[in-house]
């Protein structure tokens, strides 16, 4: 019997090495397709910042060249972005979705942060750029000049509109102690996406997947195995 399709998306700054564990679990059942998104590890070229729709198109058009139809997917982080909004947009382009350590949804803002931004909005009018640096965040410091106008485009995206619009069947699964994307974050997806449960992996962080593989892989495997369409 031929083997349902399987599409991991990974995260910022990442690479589709960062599921190494799952591509080799889940192989055994399913048809899996891991790569790197423009802009990271060896698919480096981005010939222009990228907003999410973007790398919609491109995630869409890979799975046209490679004959990739309505299959899960598996995404973490920045490719869960990819994946809400994908949906969203076509509820017949997924079979099912697991989303680990979705980003996207509106962060909540401390005093600290508020007093911080407006500091570094007064002073972007009087300092050079490098002056600058230490406001920004280690990720966008750690980008070249189009991945950075590509990053501001992407976290300035908030989906909970999108996220209300998707069909699919969804597994949310966030670690204990995820600082990136905290739990507040998982029980907003749950709360917006109709047809969806959350499972949290205790003492697990960010990339609760890799930390605790069987934790992550048994329980998502059942969930794919029982959403055949």
């Amino acid at each position: 019997m031929e083997k349902k399709q399987l599409v991991f998306l990974h995260g910022y700054l990442s690479n589709k090495d960062a599921f190494a564990a799952q591509v080799k679990f889940f192989s055994r059942q399913f048809e899996c397709f891991s790569f790197d998104l423009p802009g990271f590890e060896k698919n480096d070229y981005m010939p222009y910042p990228y907003a999410l729709d973007d790398y919609i198109a491109f995630v869409r058009e890979f799975m046209d060249k490679n004959r990739i139809v309505r299959p899960h997917v598996i995404a973490h982080s920045f490719g869960a972005r990819i994946a809400v909004k994908a949906a969203a947009q076509d509820t017949t382009l997924f079979s099912s979705l697991v989303l680990t350590g979705a980003a996207g949804m509106k962060p909540r803002r401390t005093l600290a942060y508020r007093v911080k931004k407006l500091r570094f909005r007064v002073m972007k009018r009087f300092l050079p750029r490098e002056r600058l640096e230490k406001y920004y965040s280690s990720d966008y410091r750690m980008l070249g000049e189009v991945m950075r106008q590509s990053f501001v485009k992407i976290v300035g995206e908030h989906l909970e509109k999108y996220a209300a619009r998707v069909q699919n069947p969804t597994l949310l699964v966030y670690g204990e102690k995820d600082g990136e994307t905290p739990l507040y974050m998982a029980k907003r997806y749950r709360k917006l996406i109709s047809d969806s449960r959350l499972i949290v992996i205790k003492n697990a962080g960010h990339f609760c997947f890799a930390e605790n593989p069987a934790a992550f892989n048994y329980p998502v495997r059942e969930f794919l195995l029982a959403n055949k369409e």
